[in-house]
C-alpha cells in the first residue's frame, strides 16, 4: 500500500509569511508498535503553528527522541533520505521550530509538540518539507548473569529501534497544483494481481488525495488508498494499488479512477479517467 502513508505556535520572521495557517487533510492517526500519532500530516500556510498529539497506548513507561530529516520521493513514491542537501532543503531544515525534542510518555498519556516557522525575509515562493522522525529510545534492560558452564567471549542482544515520520510542509506565496492519471493497467507479482498506474503532478506544490478504483454496476471499490502524495521534486510517480481477493483473476475491463481531496479538505475531485484494464 503506498502510503505516504499525515496538521500544525511561533512568531513568524517574515511578514510575507503573514498568511492563515491551513490544517489540511489530517488523516486517521498514525499507529507505530505502541506510539499513537495525530495528525499525520502538517500543512502550514502562514505564520502561525500546530501541535502533535503522541500517545503511549502501550502497558509501558515509553520514551521517544524527535528529530527532523530529509526526504526525497523517488519515481515508485518511496521515500529516500538526503545526503546532500539542495538550498530549498536547507531553507526547510531551517525554518521548523519544534518542543520538545525528548518524551518520556507513561501508559495513556498524551504529549502534544508544538510546532511553529519561522521563515527567512525575501524566502522565493514555493513548498517546503521536512519531516518528523519519532524515534524509540530503548528501555535500559539488567545485563543477565553469567551462567555456569557458559563458553568464553561474549554475547550480543539486538534491540530493535523503530521510528516513524510525518511530513511538516510549509507554503509559501499563491502555489497551484493539478493532476492526471495514465496508462491503468494490471499489475501481476508471484500470481497476486494489482491495479498500477501513473499518476502525474504539474505545478508549484504536492497533491495529496484518495484514490479510488471502481467497476460499473459494482458498489464494492475494486481498490482504494488513501494519503497519496506526488510531492514538488518529481513531477510523475508509479501508484500500484492492492486487490483484495474476491476481484483477484477477474480485474479486466472497464474501470474508472478518481484522485481525490481528503474529506477534511473538501474531497474535491483532482484528477479522473475511465480506462480499460488488460
Amino acid at each position: 500500500m503506498i502510503l505516504e502513508n499525515l496538521s500544525n505556535s511561533v512568531r513568524a520572521g517574515a511578514a510575507a509569511l503573514a498568511l492563515v495557517v491551513a490544517l489540511i487533510a489530517a488523516p486517521a492517526p498514525i499507529q507505530a508498535n505502541d506510539l499513537l500519532i495525530a495528525p499525520t500530516r502538517v500543512v502550514l500556510n502562514g505564520a502561525r503553528g500546530t501541535e502533535v498529539i503522541l500517545n503511549n497506548i502501550g502497558s509501558e513507561e515509553a520514551a521517544y527522541r524527535i528529530s527532523l530529516e530529509l526526504r526525497r520521493m523517488t519515481a515508485d513514491g518511496g521515500l529516500e533520505e538526503v545526503e546532500i542537501p539542495n538550498d530549498s532543503e536547507e531553507s526547510a531544515l531551517g525554518m521548523i521550530r519544534y518542543a520538545p525534542r525528548r518524551v518520556v510518555l507513561p501508559p495513556n498519556q498524551p504529549q502534544a509538540i508544538r510546532i511553529g516557522v519561522r521563515a527567512p525575509e525575501g524566502i522565493s515562493d514555493g513548498e517546503y518539507r521536512v519531516h518528523m522522525l519519532f524515534r524509540a529510545i530503548p528501555r535500559p534492560r539488567p545485563v543477565a548473569a553469567e551462567t555456569e558452564g557458559a563458553g568464553e567471549g561474549f554475547q550480543i542482544r539486538l534491540i530493535p529501534v523503530y521510528g516513524v515520520t510525518i511530513p511538516i510542509i510549509v507554503r509559501h506565496g499563491n502555489l497551484t497544483a493539478t493532476a492526471a492519471i495514465a496508462n491503468p493497467r494490471i499489475v501481476e507479482e508471484d500470481g497476486v494481481q494489482a491495479v498500477g498506474f501513473d499518476l502525474s503532478r504539474l505545478g508549484d506544490r504536492s497533491v495529496y488525495g484518495e484514490v479510488t478504483v471502481t467497476r460499473p454496476g459494482v458498489d464494492v471499490p475494486l481498490a482504494r488508498a488513501r494519503g497519496v502524495a506526488v510531492y514538488a521534486e518529481i513531477g510523475s510517480r508509479s501508484v500500484i494499488l492492492p486487490v483484495s481477493e474476491e476481484f483477484q483473476g477477474s480485474l479486466a475491463g472497464p474501470v474508472r479512477i478518481q484522485y481525490r481531496e481528503p474529506d477534511g479538505a473538501g474531497g474535491s475531485l483532482i484528477a479522473e479517467t475511465e480506462a480499460v484494464l488488460r
